[in-house]
């Protein structure tokens, strides 16, 4: 780790940081990483590829999707004493994927799953050239990638629309040699032990 005297007067240096590996913990990190840009008076956007939103009210989730992660909730909620002196920065967040794709009961049409990414990268590159947000995370973007919602010069070529005095944060399992080499941090989480291959299936407030 490496730190400066009086680092809090340091010059903000933009950052393209990529969360990857086949371990658990890569949007933890992100979100992680969500918390402290807030609690520094940054404002936050998350957008979650592949990863589908609520249900409409009376609505349920369909096959292949899974429930909205526990710290959305929190981040919503989050309540600022208005007595603090210390500016928290806002957290927004939208869900565009439709859940996994053709595994875990996914039965929706491919294509409909490619136009939510394609979505999700439109919308992407607004909230990036919008310049409202300090820090700007594209969880599951490189998953996008994987399942070949979306191509790789796409998610270059939206990579490069960081603001240079922003940061933006991407995940996925694979890393590819391009992306890697435009990515100023980047850091592999390797699965050493599983819970899920002794039968224990996801927890909430842990996996979720």
């Amino acid at each position: 780790m490496f730190y400066n005297v009086g680092m809090e007067k340091t010059p903000r240096v933009g950052l393209n940081i990529f969360y990857y590996g086949k371990g658990k913990g890569k949007t933890t990190a992100a979100m992680g990483l969500a918390a402290r840009a807030a609690g520094a008076g940054m404002n936050v956007f998350i957008l979650q590829f592949v990863k589908a939103a609520r249900p409409a009210k009376g609505k349920t989730y369909e096959g292949g999707e899974w429930p909205l992660s526990s710290e959305i909730y929190f981040f919503e909620n989050t309540i600022v004493d208005p007595k603090s002196k210390r500016k928290i920065g806002k957290i927004k967040n939208a869900q565009m994927g439709k859940g996994f794709v053709g595994i875990l009961g996914d039965k929706k049409a491919r294509a409909i799953h490619v136009q939510a990414a394609k979505d999700a990268l439109a919308y992407a590159a607004k909230i990036l050239k919008s310049g409202k947000y300090e820090l700007v995370i594209l969880d599951e973007l490189i998953s996008a990638l994987e399942l070949k919602l979306i191509s790789q010069k796409e998610v270059i070529d939206l990579i490069r629309l960081r603001p240079s005095d922003s940061y933006l944060v991407y995940t996925g399992h694979d890393a590819f040699p391009k992306i890697l080499a435009i990515s100023d941090l980047a850091s592999e989480i390797n699965m050493i032990k599983h819970p899920y291959y002794k039968g224990i299936l996801a927890q909430k407030g842990i996996d979720f």
